[in-house]
């Protein structure tokens, strides 16, 4: 049997840790019989929420099927059932935080989230009171604040600093050092001042483990907080003060819950599909018997009142703690769920996990250090502790990075996000809903975060770099089933993607704005004959298109391209990115006729559109897409019925006016950002024309049956000129040597190159027997040799130069003089 050594070498170090030697399965047996769904997939975002099991499903499954449940609210025998589940599962979540059913209550809520804001909106804030938090929180803690503010109380962020003293050597504990930021107050207005009582009651809010970074946070802070009554700087002194602390622990419970026997923290939060995967939709606040008698609700539901009358202002609560919170009907169904998640953890046993998963975050991490470009620079900037003596106790399995190119700028992680998904890895970018630990460990400025508000960056964007600055990291967060394997594919695929070996043949054109590639030893001189070989005209935005072998121009491109769109009933464009079924609409313009005829397999009858507007009945709009404003207009429900039909959704037909179209300037055009705000557009991306040369298609092709042969997973299938959706396909010349293009002549008509088209997964969609099929490729092969910073290029953009007469044509097997000076 043949060895691995990389494998073998990983072993020796963390062999006793990784997976589960003395579980019933080992690692790779889970793998192979609780998740085949994952076939050659890496999933690595189990910070976001990790997988569920079959095993795991297959029991809920035949839970449900052989048990009758009922609304806990009554006293059915089903009802009684539901009560005992939900009594157990109650036990089993307070075993599992080591919390004493005396001591603490389980209340269930429908998250993590929810439970913050629960307490957070009960809580017995007053104009004394302190909301205090570490800068490395969840936006669900941050939302406490608010409630905070609002009462007249202080809120303030701090930092915390583990210092090592000559006791704490002795002792194996250590000195923590809070170092707060400015407190945080409301303006005297508006705010609700309440009668100060004899006692104040201030909020500690931390997580057990960062979900930016991984840090683990050292409980003793729970113990620090409350047995010091901590005094916020800046705030007044008093004797009645009395603070309690919150955890949360929806991400390191999955690894390593605190122990509440302890760390007696007053109210801690979960979510459990962090831990199992399924169900989502349930999470808990664990709440200590005492602090959660001083939360106060306003609003009573059913469940929650053992008595009210209707008519006079009167209820009476019901004495349960768990009752007094939980309004309405608890998801019982997913409550009985829930035992069937922590068997799969029982029997791995949480130590084992927490084992297993830092092995693999251990081994990435110091590949990750040990990464370096051809001319020495470093790879990789991760974050967190990085002392080895320290990462085992101080990191939970989660890696944030960010990558550099040679010459120390930054990719983007958007960049890393979308390679990485080309090679069915499944990672997770940006701030992860955690502004304070990205601002801190990115190094940015408040100045910083407000320029990028300013620029337009939200979260979820494409905006990784602004002012030469990461707005987010990379991150890559193991589970209890992660594998070495999928740690070394995700190694693989940062070193052939990023780190530097050679010096990168890519060159820019003369005005240093759209990249080219060199082909075959550089750019050549435009001497040899290129000859246009086809016309596609696509009327309707992102359905099929029709070839011809002429066809006439006018101001906005070919005539009648991209003239008509779909949009759904509230505004959205439909495209094949989210509605793949309109590649199935087929299209052809008859110039004799003066109509458009689609067709569609969903639809028994051709659609017939006359090319006059008599058939548009709507009000003429404008609508803006891509910065452009378009007066456009609808048809009536005949014809909407039908697309309707067609894309199995409600949608609508629009026609573009072009010639009344208001184009938007753009000052900050950066490099490789083609789109021609100048020209006349319809409904196009990003230019009139795209052309895309035969030879650069051969030589794809090339590529990808070379990469079978290599071995690739994947099944190759000849790539067609069409799979690119262009307007004009050429022939002629050497792979890629239009990407040095500058100017063309076609006929009697001048085109002036505006660059690369940036390519997107849309390509990698083929409709074949009325099904939709998805690779990967051809863009994953492209990004190995077409791409740079960030985007992967195929093709060129066109627009006409000069003004057109109303007899300009394109024929087919014209000739092609390019002008690359």
């Amino acid at each position: 049997m043949a060895t691995d050594p990389e494998k073998e070498r990983f072993l020796k170090e963390f062999g006793q840790d990784y997976g589960y030697p003395n579980a019933p399965k080992n690692v790779d047996e889970i793998r192979a019989t609780e998740f085949k769904r994952l076939n050659d997939v890496v999933y690595l975002d189990h910070a976001g929420a990790t997988l569920y099991s079959e095993s795991q499903m297959e029991d809920v499954f035949k839970d449900l099927n052989s048990t009758l449940y009922g609304n806990p609210h009554s006293q059915s025998n089903c009802s009684l059932t539901t009560g005992d589940i939900v009594g157990e599962a109650r036990r089993q979540i307070l075993s599992f935080f080591n919390a004493s059913p005396g001591e603490y209550k389980c209340i269930f809520t429908s998250g993590a989230t929810a439970a913050l804001k629960l307490v957070g909106e009960t809580f017995p804030w007053s104009s004394q009171s302190n909301f205090m938090y570490t800068m490395e929180n969840h936006n669900s803690v941050l939302g406490i604040r608010e409630y905070a503010l609002n009462e007249g109380a202080a809120a303030t962020a701090i930092d915390i600093e583990d210092v090592a003293d000559l006791d704490g050597r002795r002792s194996g504990k250590s000195a923590i050092k809070i170092i707060p930021h400015t407190v945080q107050r409301r303006g005297e207005v508006g705010c609700r001042q309440k009668e100060q009582t004899s006692d104040t009651y201030n909020l500690f809010a931390f997580p057990s483990e960062c979900n930016f970074s991984g840090l683990r946070f050292n409980l003793d802070l729970v113990n620090v907080i409350k047995e010091d009554s901590y005094q916020m700087p800046g705030t007044t002194p008093s004797h009645s003060s009395h603070w309690m602390v919150l955890i949360d622990a929806a991400k390191g419970s999955a690894t390593s819950p605190p122990d509440l026997s302890k760390y007696k923290a007053d109210f801690v939060v979960v979510s459990f599909y962090k831990l199992f995967g399924y169900p989502t939709g349930i999470g808990a606040l664990i709440a200590r018997n005492g602090p959660a008698k001083l939360l106060k609700k306003t609003y009573f539901s059913g469940g929650t009142v053992a008595a009210s009358i209707a008519d006079v202002d009167f209820y009476k609560r019901r004495d349960g703690i768990e009752e007094y919170f939980e309004d309405g009907t608890l998801a019982f169904v997913s409550i009985a769920s829930l035992r069937h998640g922590f068997k799969i953890l029982n029997t791995l046993t949480i130590s084992a996990i927490s084992r297993h998963t830092m092995s693999l975050a251990l081994y990435v991490r110091n590949a990750l250090l040990n990464l370096r470009h051809v001319n020495g620079s470093r790879v990789c900037t991760l974050y967190g502790v990085n002392d080895p003596e320290l990462l085992c106790n101080k990191m939970g399995p989660t890696v944030s990075f960010n990558l550099k190119r040679p010459d120390g700028s930054w990719f983007g992680y958007r960049e890393v996000e979308k390679l990485a998904s080309l090679s069915n890895i499944q990672l997770r970018t940006g701030c992860f809903c955690n502004p304070g630990a990205c601002a801190k460990h990115l190094g940015l400025s408040h100045s910083d975060l407000l320029s990028n508000i300013e620029a337009g960056h939200v979260c979820w964007d494409d905006r990784d770099i602004l002012n030469g600055k990461p707005t987010g990291a990379v991150r890559v967060s193991f589970g209890y089933m992660s594998t070495f394997e999928d740690a070394r594919k995700l190694l693989k695929f940062i070193k052939s993607s990023f780190v530097s070996l050679l010096p990168q043949p890519i060159h820019l054109d003369l005005f240093g704005a759209t990249p080219f590639f060199a082909a075959n030893g550089g750019v050549e001189r435009v001497t040899t004959r290129y000859f246009l070989k086809s016309i596609t005209v696509y009327p309707i935005k992102s359905c099929a298109g029709f070839t011809v072998e002429s066809w006439p121009l006018c101001s906005t491109g070919l005539l009648h391209d991209r003239e008509w769109l779909l949009k759904s009933l509230n505004g959205e464009i439909l495209t094949q990115k989210k509605v793949p079924e309109m590649g199935f609409i087929t299209t052809l313009v008859d110039l004799k006729l003066g109509r458009l005829i689609v067709e569609s397999l969903r639809c028994k009858e051709k659609l017939q559109i006359e090319l006059t507007s008599g058939q548009c009945i709507a009000e003429r709009e404008v609508m803006e897409i891509y910065s452009q404003r378009y007066e456009v207009q609808g048809y009536g429900d005949e014809v909407d019925a039908w697309f309707s039909n067609a894309v199995g959704r409600p949608c609508t037909l629009v026609r573009s006016y072009a010639f009344q179209n208001h184009v938007c300037s753009n000052k900050n055009r950066g490099m490789g950002m083609c789109r021609d705000l100048e020209a006349r557009l319809n409904f196009v991306n990003e230019a009139q024309f795209l052309l895309v040369s035969e030879e650069s298609v051969a030589d794809l092709n090339n590529r990808l049956r070379s990469k079978l042969h290599k071995g690739s997973n994947e099944q190759h299938t000849e790539v067609n000129p069409s799979r690119f959706r262009p307007n004009l396909v050429v022939s002629g010349g050497k792979p890629y040597a239009e990407d040095g293009w500058r100017s063309l002549k076609i006929g009697q008509t001048n085109f002036t190159s505006l660059g690369g088209c940036n390519r997107c997964q849309m390509i990698n969609t083929t409709f074949t027997g009325g099904t939709v099929q998805r690779s990967n490729e051809p863009l994953a092969t492209l990004a190995s040799y077409r791409r740079l910073k960030g985007k992967i290029y195929f093709g060129i953009l066109l627009k006409m130069y000069d003004s057109i007469d109303q007899e300009a044509w394109l024929r087919a097997g014209q000739e092609i003089v390019a002008n690359a000076e």
